[in-house]
């Protein structure tokens, strides 16, 4: 590894940013992401200043988040508002900020080095490679650093958490420490995989073992750790997936089309009870002022049926025009409304996580006249509702209640921000929309609601229109899905909730701990290190 050329060091922290992406789905190389990983901290090393290794930092990120975000530039094809093309802008864009985060980790990594009692008498550490006696503090600096980054990433400016860099890790057994630590915690440890990877290659074989052996030994767990069993009686679900895609949902001459598709793979009413799901936004209905349409779906319902279905809720104001008072929208929320046989709903969550430029568009007033709109058809933004709650279910068959969980579509990237701590839910419902989201959104999406069935040691129903639908157990294991672009539905038992995982008690505070045992390990690795050298 120290004879790659660097006469390019900023064209190759981009390469390797871009080649780190495909350990995200669907491509799923993660081996790759873990050795880019390893050539950006090589990269770093090797700044001649800080200033340099924030640019390479950046620029990783920019390549990075670029490949892995290509999916948002499909969902600009389905609005006629802003030209099409604009979606490939929307995505370097987007991309130019989010490096901003890799950047600011590779910089607080590079400052925070020469604060290192030990390591100080080396200065500042710049205009040379480091020490190989700095390698492994600066290794642990690195993981405690880019931690802080996600997370200031998944929350400043309402927060984009998407294709957190622990999701890499799912394939491989590690991402079952998501229950101790978060996927904060998991992205340190992918960059620790990394720098085991990179000492590896410098034979620096003790220091890497001492990454290596914990990380090992949490890949046996992962792949050793099943979920438990369904048991026998537990209650029937049926998933549905129309396939409906985005440039036919809203029309009104196929309305009757789509409701006569959910409504034969919703199935015919039986004697047992199922809770029936369908997704976001499923029907063009506002439930609570339409009786009619609350009819249409309680007749497809058995006696102890209940289905959660996607829907807008509206709100009116009255206002004054020409003398005459009228009613007119004045906002709406995205909702999961719960119906029963008798037609009665039973109960709503409004999404509270919205998606900027898509379900809003923030400072209107500035961004309207450009021509800006947002995504999501509608002459009024949705409002957000008041985030994480347990919407409780009737009993049937002598069961006690169960509690559900929602979160509607994006809102399920949120580490640690998806359940209701004080009225824990046996179960999450994921009603999404990803037909906008081209080939590479869905099955990134998926991969993320996985994460935090782990986390949170609950399982997971996702229905979305057109896939990827899946039933995912309290591991984070996908029981069964239906592919993408395929109608379909899935009839089958609900899987069971595991205790409250470390991390469902703890939330976020678990990653921040984890950061500050990084960074003790740091100092004191350094120490050690400094004392060997000194001898």
């Amino acid at each position: 590894m120290k004879d790659i050329p660097s006469r390019f060091p900023k064209l190759t922290a981009l390469l390797a940013g871009f080649l780190s992406a495909t350990g995200f789905e669907p491509l799923k190389l993660w081996p790759v992401t873990l050795a880019c990983l390893a050539l950006l901290i090589l990269l770093i090393q090797r700044a001649p200043d800080r200033r340099s290794a924030f640019s390479r930092g950046w620029l990783f990120g920019v390549g990075h988040f670029t490949l892995g975000l290509n999916w948002i530039a499909h969902a600009f094809t389905f609005q006629d508002a802003m030209p099409h093309w604009f979606g490939y802008g929307a995505v370097i864009l987007l991309s130019l900020y989010l490096a901003v985060y890799p950047g600011l980790a590779t910089l607080a990594a590079c400052y925070l080095l020469p604060k290192l009692p030990s390591l100080s008498r080396e200065g500042p550490g710049v205009g040379t490679e480091r020490s190989e006696a700095s390698a492994l503090p600066f290794i642990l600096l690195f993981a405690a650093t880019w931690l802080a980054s996600e997370y200031l990433r998944a929350t400043a400016f309402t927060g984009f958490a998407w294709n957190p860099l622990g999701v890499t890790l799912l394939p491989t057994g590690i991402a079952i420490a998501s229950t101790l630590i978060g996927t904060y915690g998991l992205a340190a440890l992918a960059i620790l995989a990394s720098g085991a990877l990179l000492l590896t290659f410098r034979r620096q074989f003790r220091q890497a073992a001492a990454l290596a052996a914990p990380l090992i030994a949490l890949a046996l767990w992962g792949h050793l750790s099943p979920a438990p069993p369904t048991p026998a009686g537990a209650p029937r679900i049926r998933v549905v997936q129309p396939n409906i895609g985005q440039d036919e949902k809203y029309s009104p001459e196929l309305e009757q089309a789509h409701f006569r598709t959910l409504a034969t793979l919703a199935g015919t009413p039986r004697p047992a009870p199922r809770l029936i799901f369908w997704p976001e936004a499923a029907i063009p209905a506002y439930l609570d002022l339409e009786p009619d349409w609350r009819a249409r779906l309680a007749g497809l319902l058995g006696p102890g049926d209940l289905l959660m279905t996607g829907a807008t809720k509206v709100y009116f104001k009255q206002v004054e025009k020409d003398g005459i008072t009228e009613s007119a929208l004045s906002g709406a929320n995205n909702s999961l409304f719960i119906v029963d046989p008798k037609a009665r709903l039973l109960g709503r969550y409004d999404k509270a996580h919205l998606v900027p430029y898509g379900e809003y568009l923030p400072m209107r007033q500035f961004l309207q006249p450009l021509g800006l709109s947002r995504l999501v058809p509608g002459a009024v933004d949705f409002w957000p509702g008041p985030g994480p709650q347990s919407l409780t279910l009737p009993a049937t068959l002598g069961r006690p209640p169960l509690k559900m969980g929602v979160q509607i579509c994006y809102e399920i990237i949120f580490s640690g921000q998806v359940v209701d701590k004080a009225n824990r839910p046996a179960f999450l419902f994921n009603p999404s929309n990803d037909a906008w989201f081209g080939s590479w959104g869905p099955v990134q999406h998926l991969a993320q609601a996985r994460l935090r069935a782990l986390e949170e040691g609950i399982p997971i129903i996702r229905s979305t229109p057109t896939g990827v639908s899946a039933v995912v157990d309290a591991r984070g294991h996908i029981l069964s899905r239906i592919a993408h672009h395929r109608a379909g539905f899935l009839d089958t038992a609900l899987p069971p909730a595991l205790p409250p995982t470390l991390f469902a008690r703890l939330g976020n505070w678990a990653p921040f701990a984890s950061m500050l045992t990084l960074l003790a390990a740091a100092f004191f690795s350094g120490a050690i290190a400094t004392r060997k050298t000194t001898r």
